[in-house]
């Protein structure tokens, strides 16, 4: 994802980043049914833009995360969790001003088929369009009330983000893509990622949107 006139923020005032400051890299791991992930995915945009980051897009298996990393799926936790994990997300919701449906009618989505096209494109080069396919999958499931794991719906959404949608269907439906989906989530247990979204950024980890203030200090670093 390139980015242009990136900005920092100093003693309240804002000064261009130099030119041959490097841009960091961000791994950026996220679940498209995550609803954590869609309420960070606009701040996460306009900080990577902010710092002209390098973000690389990760939509791994979180089941699979989950199952080796002491997490459980939203109906095996305690009632108390999801009770407080609902009252969390209107928290949210209202502090950020932005529309959510605390509980949309295709939660959870099959989300692998939008993944597999999130990752075509990511290794096409296509950076900027892999995160706009994925944020705009989250904004289907959270606010449109649309099932991102319709075939149909898919295409529309893909057509929606101004791209291809038989050619990225095509891509995303190629043989190779569950292993790679595979191997990438094991991959991420390895770097001790256990929770969506989370951006890592020099080895160190940030999970959660509620730490995206930390994300901006560190790319300001």
């Amino acid at each position: 994802m390139a980015y242009h006139k990136a900005l920092r923020h100093s003693a309240g005032q804002e000064e261009a980043i130099p030119k041959d400051t490097m841009p960091k890299h961000v791994d950026y791991y996220v679940s498209l049914n995550s609803p954590w992930a869609f309420l960070g995915s606009k701040r996460f945009e306009v900080i990577a833009k902010k710092y002209n980051a390098d973000v690389t897009i990760w939509p791994v298996d979180f089941g699979s995360v989950f199952a080796v990393s002491g997490g459980l799926p939203l109906p095996k936790r305690a009632p108390q969790r999801q009770a407080y994990r609902m009252m969390e997300l209107k928290r949210w919701r209202d502090h950020l001003g932005i529309k959510l449906n605390l509980e949309p009618k295709h939660f959870p989505s099959n989300e692998v088929p939008a993944a597999q096209c999130v990752i075509a494109l990511r290794e096409q080069g296509r950076m900027a369009d892999a995160i706009k396919l994925a944020h705009a999958v989250l904004n289907a499931v959270w606010v449109e009330e649309k099932n991102s794991g319709d075939p149909e719906t898919l295409k529309e959404l893909i057509t929606g983000c101004g791209l291809d949608a038989d050619a990225v269907m095509k891509a995303g439906q190629a043989p190779d893509m569950p292993a790679k989906r595979e191997a990438y989530t094991k991959a991420a247990i390895e770097k001790g990622v256990f929770g969506a979204p989370s951006f890592v950024i020099d080895g160190e980890i940030f999970w959660g949107q509620d730490r995206l203030e930390f994300v901006d200090r560190k790319l300001a670093s």
